[in-house]
């Protein structure tokens, strides 16, 4: 297995890889064209990184992270967007690869801390994520659309 930054040449399969995911994330909706666009945004930002992992020369898996400033911590957060692996490639620690390659890129960038939205439903996630030494928050995750991009 090879974990690597990803390039544009990856989009087509990063983008099934994300119908993937928001199949089981009822609050997201797939439209290729919004996460291609997507994809393009986090590849051209400096505060963004994606990384891809391969098998034999194929993409099998993915994780997206972009930095914020915590006011909390003082100093940049790393908010992990996706962690998606193909089915037949689950369970051989690609998603740990991702994120511990993810995590590294973090704190070389100041980071100190992770973040991330996992749905409440994908059991599985959560028991990885608590595995991987992720604790649950007493936050909630709200959201309001500024556009008409809601009913879309």
């Amino acid at each position: 297995m090879t974990i690597r930054a990803a390039t544009g040449a990856d989009i087509t399969v990063m983008v099934e890889l994300l119908r993937l995911l928001f199949s089981i994330e009822k609050d997201f909706i797939y439209a290729p064209e919004r996460q291609r666009r997507g994809l393009e945004l986090l590849l051209a930002a400096d505060q963004a990184h994606i990384l891809v992992a391969e098998i034999l020369g194929e993409v099998v898996g993915m994780a997206t992270g972009q930095l914020l400033i915590s006011t909390a911590e003082g100093a940049p957060s790393l908010v992990v967007e996706d962690v998606v692996v193909a089915p037949a490639s689950r369970n051989m620690g690609i998603a740990s690869a991702l994120l511990a390659r993810l995590a590294e890129w973090g704190q070389e960038r100041g980071a100190n801390r992770m973040q991330l939205l996992a749905d409440r439903t994908n059991s599985s996630a959560l028991i990885f994520y608590r595995v991987q030494g992720w604790l649950t928050t007493r936050l909630i995750c709200l959201r309001k659309y500024s556009t008409r991009e809601e009913t879309q």
